[in-house]
């Protein structure tokens, strides 16, 4: 699949909602269910939390695209291209984007994670610069564990098949004894439509879909489910060395 095309199924359902990215989130789910790569390479420079990423993902691996479909993959599910990211470039990186935004104690914090092991993969800034800035202190912490659920890329187990959307099995993110986990799966209902156009109409009961902020983003083979595991479980056992 080409990059712009993946990319866009994973970037639309925080921007249908207006957390990230182009203001045109219809734009970005029409272009990206036609199969239209131009506008795409566009729109996806619009999103501010992402794109650097898949620039530093690139640059580290030699990938003159950042939108090359590998780099992609890298961000939003973790594959060989997300360990080569060396500690030094993701170090720059992380300091260039948050040092000047955050107070000196939550910086030291933060920067921490590249000797932890961070890679930038979206469970990282999803499970690890969240619980940074101190989002998982206080009496709002279910919530915000709630929002950083919907956030992180997660798998489900899919049930049925509707009209437009999907009934699955999925594990939910969890906090026990003070460290985040994976709880066990839970039943629930994601979109996959919206006005008859959507990225997942081939699949059936048994499949096993990605979702992000409620939408069903891509049907995940057994090599990219694997991966969204292991980075997954890899990013919670970075975040929780900070708790």
């Amino acid at each position: 699949m080409p990059g712009p095309i993946l990319f866009a199924r994973y970037a639309f359902g925080p921007n249908r909602l207006g957390y990230c990215g182009t203001d045109d989130h219809a734009a970005v789910l029409q272009h990206g269910a036609a199969h239209e790569e131009r506008p795409l390479r566009q729109l996806a420079r619009t999103f501010e939390g992402a794109f650097p990423y898949l620039e530093l993902i690139a640059r580290a691996n030699g990938i003159a695209d950042p939108l090359d479909t590998r780099v992609v993959e890298a961000y939003w599910l973790g594959n060989g291209l997300s360990a080569r990211v060396q500690p030094g470039p993701m170090q720059r990186s992380l300091d260039e984007r948050f040092r000047r935004r955050l107070e000196p104690a939550t910086w030291r914090w933060l920067e921490a994670t590249v000797p932890a092991g961070a890679r930038p993969v979206h469970a990282f800034h999803v499970l690890d610069v969240f619980p940074r800035v101190g989002l998982l202190r206080g009496e709002q912490a279910d919530d915000v564990l709630r929002v950083m659920d919907s956030c992180r890329i997660r798998w489900g187990r899919v049930r049925a098949v509707t009209d437009g959307s999907l009934v699955v099995d999925a594990p939910r993110l969890v906090m026990a004894d003070g460290r985040l986990g994976i709880g066990a799966a839970q039943q629930e209902v994601v979109e996959r439509w919206v006005d008859g156009i959507g990225f997942v109409s081939d699949v059936l009961p048994g499949d096993v879909v990605s979702i992000h902020w409620g939408w069903a983003c891509d049907r995940l083979s057994s090599r990219q489910l694997a991966n969204l595991q292991r980075w997954t479980a890899f990013e919670l056992g970075v975040a929780n060395r900070a708790l």
